[in-house]
């Protein structure tokens, strides 16, 4: 099999029909366990953190809320380089490059869990190497949206991002299982003692890493023999970077920050963020059912935005995250007393469920935009339609790459506003008060360029 489809027509209807569809669907399920494996390194923190303590690590609050914001601190930042990596390198390659990355972090935090003594410093380090899974997002998206149609773009992306996305409920619901128990014999190292008040027992803090090795490994290989690079895809740095002349980037970066920003914010901050407001719940038990539903509620968006357009589902979600966190203030604890962990839960819950939806419409936004906007510039000729939309697909992916690499900066902001709140304040309900007028201007934006009539460009 070539692994270079040098004729690749999505919008032929007999060519998709005949053989796009089906090489599209193939590199479609081969790039989302990629994509969740990223997501899983990309978060491991968010869930080992939680148990440091009891094993020996003498690190403070705010140090272990640091542990688990830097992550997403360079995992946005490697996403801005990633956004243009697949042009320039081709799909399948990429993929494979970027998923056996991974294994760096991973082993690395399986060897250092196992020694108290570790430092702090190689702690840091290891955190910002996780970064490698956020990155991923951005290339991944980029590959996927060259596959498919317009009329399929929202769903096909939804389904990446959405099933990958799963990967943040999958390491919060697998790590506290696996860490209970020794999953790969003497290869694994000595269990640590975890202790708390008058209560011992052993555990693997290791395997939070080891466990991941072996899927890695096997969708690594699965990456190299499987995808393909689409030779039309293939564009130099310099042909990319003329989407920052362009308006409507900045824009949906604004918009994906509130969405996708605030999926990954939350999901790296809600599990120390729940110990911290309900000392008396065990949040491991809890934290992994937000990612769950914001991971599948984006398919979701991105089909309804296929169906009724991206700007009207982007709007409803706005303005129902702003009342969703009314809800969390209501029921949070004030001073230590009081609250209502039932309400604090589900009020989440429906926090992350719309951040899903948001993130399928936002994503589904960003190829009707550019096409809009290519398709006006050109002439009316065949030749110069067909240029339009060939400058627009490549245009939309680099945005789609650079919009994910700015949200993603949301996982760090998120967890540390938190902390910051209450440092200075005594509680988190500052923070939460500003994301409230963040979402507002969310709401705005949208509403003005994108969802009202006479819209400079409905979507």
């Amino acid at each position: 099999m070539s692994h270079v489809l040098n004729r690749w027509e999505p919008e032929n209807k007999e060519f998709w029909q005949q053989e796009g569809k089906a090489v599209a669907r193939r590199n479609l399920w081969i790039s989302i366990p990629a994509l969740m494996l990223a997501f899983v390194i990309w978060q491991v923190w968010s869930v080992a953190v939680l148990n440091m303590p009891n094993i020996g690590f003498s690190y403070s609050q705010n140090q272990l809320f640091w542990l688990a914001a830097l992550p997403a601190l360079s995992g946005a930042t490697l996403r801005i380089f990633y956004s243009f990596m697949v042009p320039i390198f081709g799909g399948r390659k990429w993929t494979a490059i970027s998923t056996a990355s991974l294994l760096i972090p991973a082993v690395g935090i399986g060897y250092a869990v196992q020694d108290p003594n570790t430092s702090y410093i190689t702690m840091v380090v290891l955190a910002l190497l996780c970064g490698f899974g956020g990155g991923n997002f951005s290339s991944s998206m980029s590959n996927i949206s060259f596959f498919f149609p317009k009329a399929e773009k929202g769903t096909a992306l939804g389904l990446n991002a959405g099933l990958g996305n799963l990967g943040v409920s999958l390491v919060q619901f697998v790590v506290p299982l696996v860490i209970t128990m020794g999953v790969f014999g003497a290869f694994g190292g000595e269990p640590q003692v975890w202790v708390k008040a008058a209560v011992h027992k052993k555990m693997w803090l290791q395997n939070a890493g080891f466990v991941w090795v072996p899927f890695i490994v096997l969708s690594t290989i699965a990456a190299w023999l499987g995808m393909n690079d689409i030779a039309s895809a293939r564009a130099s740095f310099a042909d990319q970077v003329v989407i920052f002349k362009r308006k409507h980037n900045w824009l949906m970066c604004w918009l994906y920050i509130g969405t996708f920003g605030s999926f990954i914010g939350f999901s790296a901050g809600f599990p120390l963020l729940m110990k911290g407001q309900f000392p008396d719940v065990d949040p491991t038990k809890y934290v992994f059912y937000g990612p769950l539903v914001g991971a599948l509620a984006r398919p979701v968006g991105g089909w309804l935005a296929d169906k009724i357009g991206g700007a009207k589902v982007t709007q409803a979600v706005f303005l129902l995250m702003m009342l969703a966190v009314g809800g969390v203030l209501v029921f949070l604890p004030h001073a230590g007393q009081g609250g209502s962990f039932q309400g604090f839960f589900a009020m989440f819950l429906c926090l992350f469920a719309l951040t899903g939806v948001g993130n399928g419409s936002t994503f589904m936004q960003v190829p009707v935009i550019f096409l809009t906007l290519h398709q006006r510039l050109a002439g009316k000729g065949e030749a110069a339609q067909k240029q339009a939309q060939a400058d627009a697909t490549r245009e939309a992916a680099a945005v789609l790459g650079f919009s994910g690499a700015i949200g993603a900066y949301g996982g760090f902001f998120i967890p540390k506003s938190y902390g910051t709140s209450i440092s200075m304040t005594g509680g988190v309900e500052a923070a939460l008060y500003a994301f409230i007028l963040f979402y507002a201007s969310c709401v705005l934006i949208n509403w003005w360029f994108y969802a009202r009539k006479n819209a400079e460009i409905s979507c």
